[in-house]
């Protein structure tokens, strides 16, 4: 028994590699960043939440358009690394804040906009985390959720959550859209609009962001080898084991 909480180890496993994930192509563009920019243009006097911000890339994306963002995660690394990055960008309404999503330091109906991005499936507790995102949500605000999603079939399911765990021992959950939009009503938010995208990720920079060691890594190509043709070709899986997964981005309002 190691004693070690599953906060203690997304923290474990983060904090080292923050530089790694504020760099991260992946993670610094695409469709979906920019929606989020669309969504606070012409909100100058708007407080954004980042709500388990990782690499800080919401942050610094939205910062410029609103009077304040918080940059809020559960690895005090990432965030020294983050502040300093923002400090870099020249965004001085950008804050970091550190806690746990489930258990959020901040008041009822403090911010304009709640916004998550490949974050919930770390989180132990997703009804309880939206809860909270409902809580610190003004009535009149908007929040949007960006994450993979898992396929229906419990095939496609059983295989992502497979090499997602084999990656990284801090997943909790790829969820389906359909649990997604069960926990957000049951939260206190009603869907407006959800879009899907297909994102390739890259094995080898995959790995490495995250420390994968060797051998869970050669455990991930082994899987993916043996799966079948079905497997293979959801998940447009590579010779070299780059493969594709299903993002969704939810965006809701207050129910």
């Amino acid at each position: 028994m190691t004693g070690k909480t599953h906060e203690n180890l997304i923290a474990d496993q983060f904090g080292p590699r923050a530089a790694a994930y504020v760099e991260s192509a992946v993670h610094a563009q695409g469709e979906d960043l920019l929606r989020l920019v669309e969504i606070v243009r012409g909100h100058a006097d708007a407080r954004v939440l980042d709500m388990g911000c990782g690499g800080g890339h919401v942050s610094f994306r939205t910062a410029p358009h609103v009077a304040a963002v918080v940059a809020y995660d559960l690895s005090e690394e990432m965030l020294q690394t983050v502040g300093l990055e923002a400090s870099k960008r020249d965004l001085p309404t950008l804050r970091t804040r550190q806690g746990s999503v489930e258990r959020m330091p901040f008041e009822n109906e403090e911010f304009d906009f709640v916004f998550s991005r490949y974050s919930a499936h770390h989180w132990r507790d997703l009804p309880g985390a939206l809860k909270e995102a409902r809580r610190v949500l003004l009535p009149r605000g908007a929040a949007a959720f960006i994450d993979v999603v898992a396929p229906p079939d419990p095939l496609l399911d059983t295989h992502l959550q497979a090499v997602e765990l084999l990656r990284d021992p801090s997943h909790v959950r790829d969820y389906a859209p359909s649990e997604w939009e069960n926990a957000l009503r049951a939260a206190g938010f009603r869907l407006t609009k959800s879009t899907a995208h297909r994102l390739r990720l890259e094995y080898g920079s995959w790995i490495s962001r995250i420390g994968t060691p060797a051998v869970l890594s050669e455990a991930i190509l082994s899987l993916q080898r043996k799966m079948s043709e079905d497997v293979t070709r959801h998940f447009a899986i590579e010779r070299d084991g780059s493969f594709t997964v299903d993002v969704m981005t939810m965006e809701v309002s207050a129910a």
